[in-house]
């Protein structure tokens, strides 16, 4: 009888051979309006202007029946929402803001992994009801720090299974888009350091973005649920920044090989000694659950958020 860790492995192959099963279909949803560059004297307006494309979308939405869209945009748009860029087009894309963005001293961006759509965005288990679990522990923990949150859903995540999710290619693409957003906020606010948080295939682009960030106030990069950053050594990220890795002990993520061959995997696993990250406690939980509320996971991860390195607990 094969071992649960050959299943995985055959099964995460498996995805190579496979081919997209849903049928193309016109895309119904209008592309988002051209939106100011991003800087502190446009942040507003960035603002406003996000707003009015979720707004046109959700009308949309609601014209061609997409139920699942109109839950979502409609809760997009209740009071004191805030999103840096949004699309529709496709499984969608935001990047929604929790806290002053302005004025902090510590920024975290929540790069998240496969399955992340407009559709399941504010769910606890993916990237926007993750961040503001980690805005809440964050403010809890440490009530007069001047922390933001960024719910990053800022690139074509793959589904699972697929080619997409054990191969580099979006985490390239996504790479690029994480840059350019860092490069704006900056922009924004010149003295905060950032966290990047970095769940499952977000691991790969934060990998891949590592090197071209460096010159940014990056001072934090926690790896969790990772498959890999197609580097071997935490040296090799081309980065000042700390890295970080937990693995919840009932992660699947822990019976998938971590190989690298002709493009397909991701390489050395961030949590192996071999690896050179620091080590932090994950907890118990799922592949799912680092967010968590509740969670040591999530305790870890705010802290590290909060550059507070001293009370993270080690694995």
């Amino acid at each position: 009888m094969p071992s649960v860790r050959t299943t995985v492995a055959a099964a995460v192959l498996a995805a190579t051979g496979s081919t997209t099963a849903a049928a193309g279909h016109a895309e119904v949803y209008a592309p988002p309006a051209t939106a100011p560059a991003l800087s502190a004297s446009t942040l507003d307006a960035r603002y406003q202007a996000t707003g009015q494309d979720i707004t046109r979308a959700l009308v949309t939405a609601e014209r061609v029946r997409d139920e699942a869209r109109t839950r979502a945009l409609s809760a997009f748009l209740a009071p004191g929402r805030r999103f840096l860029s949004f699309d529709p087009r496709g499984n969608g894309r935001a990047v929604e803001v929790l806290g002053d963005l302005e004025h902090a001293d510590r920024i975290a961006v929540v790069v998240p992994g496969a399955d992340n759509t407009l559709a399941n965005y504010d769910s606890p288990k993916f990237v926007g009801g993750g961040s503001r679990a980690l805005y809440r522990q964050a403010s809890a923990d440490v009530p007069r720090a001047r922390i933001a949150v960024i719910a990053w859903l800022g690139y074509d995540t793959p589904s699972m299974p697929s080619v997409a999710a054990v191969t580099s290619g979006r985490a390239e693409d996504g790479a690029h888009g994480l840059g350019r957003l860092l490069t704006g906020v900056h922009r924004v606010n010149g003295h905060a350091r950032f966290a990047l948080l970095c769940h499952s295939y977000g691991s790969v682009v934060c990998g891949k973005a590592a090197r071209h960030i460096a010159r940014l106030p990056v001072d934090e990069i926690a790896l969790f649920g990772s498959p890999g950053t197609t580097v071997e050594h935490a040296s090799g990220l081309g980065t000042s920044a700390r890295v970080w890795a937990g693995r919840a002990k009932g992660d699947w993520m822990r019976y998938v090989p971590n190989v690298r061959f002709a493009g397909l995997g991701f390489g050395a696993d961030p949590v192996s000694s071999g690896f050179g990250a620091l080590r932090f406690d994950a907890g118990t939980g799922p592949h799912s659950g680092y967010l968590k509320p509740g969670s040591r996971a999530l305790r870890n991860l705010a802290l590290i958020a909060l550059g507070r390195d001293a009370e993270v607990t080690h694995a």
